[in-house]
């Protein structure tokens, strides 16, 4: 992966954490502005995915954003709105990562 598309994934991730934010707080006190900024955010963060599509194809691109916002939404629900995983949504998440390592690592692996 290029160092431009590394900050692309890295911008989308930035926007889908901040929308993932946004809609908990829409959440907990709905209003119009909340949920605008909300559709805002994802909609500006699924733009930049379809630059990495393009760039990089929908298997890698998908997988490697689902796991990298799975583990950077999970950080911000732990760390600023308290929430907690059980054992079994750990695991699955130990999991997750796990599979996108091997998915995007695989064509790499291959050659050796």
């Amino acid at each position: 992966m290029s160092f431009w598309g590394l900050a692309q994934l890295c911008i989308s991730t930035v926007m889908f954490v901040l929308a993932a934010m946004a809609a908990k707080q829409w959440g907990l006190a709905p209003s119009l502005a909340k949920l605008l900024l909300t559709l805002a955010l994802y909609t500006a963060g699924n733009l930049v995915m379809l630059r990495l599509v393009r760039e990089f194809g929908m298997s890698v691109s998908f997988s490697l954003s689902a796991v990298i916002q799975l583990v950077a939404v999970n950080v911000v629900a732990l760390a600023f709105f308290g929430e907690r995983l059980n054992a079994l949504q750990a695991t699955g998440m130990v999991l997750a990562i796990a599979a996108v390592a091997l998915i995007t690592l695989g064509p790499y692996m291959q050659r050796l």
